[in-house]
């Protein structure tokens, strides 16, 4: 299975992005609010995702750091053994920033929880880097 990629043109300098993805403080006003955070390769972190019907334990783990341009990060959930990786890349294009978000090994998740359906990862980071950073930074 092809990894799902997303890219977004963001109007907003490279550096600015790169802030609102690697500082606990600006991810929480448009991802997840997260305990801690840090863009160190090891920096392990967790939170919990869902809806009010159902909330999943994410199991995460800084893998790579490229500061300004790349973060990848595992993703896995307590009640799936799978592991699963999220790459964001930056690419400056002016006063505007292109987002690549790739989320590789969703067919890895069980296949009977349709929660964790990669249709469900395409329309949830679809959402969370096409309209929640996007609007937090523009």
């Amino acid at each position: 299975m092809e990894p799902l990629i997303i890219e977004k043109i963001i109007h907003a300098p490279a550096t600015r992005v790169w802030k609102a993805i690697t500082e606990k403080d600006e991810m929480k006003r448009w991802y997840f609010d997260l305990a801690d955070f840090k863009p160190e390769v090891g920096f392990g972190f967790q939170f919990y995702g869902g809806d009010d019907e159902k909330k999943y334990l994410h199991l995460c783990k800084v893998t790579e750091v490229i500061p300004g341009k790349k973060l990848t990060y595992s993703w896995q959930y307590e009640t799936d053994p799978a592991i699963t990786f999220v790459t964001f890349e930056l690419f400056p294009e002016g006063d505007k920033t292109r987002l690549k978000l790739t989320h590789e090994g969703l067919e890895k998740f069980a296949k009977d929880n349709p929660d964790l359906d990669p249709k469900n990862f395409a329309e949830g980071w679809t959402m969370i880097i096409g309209t929640h950073l996007k609007e937090y930074l523009e």
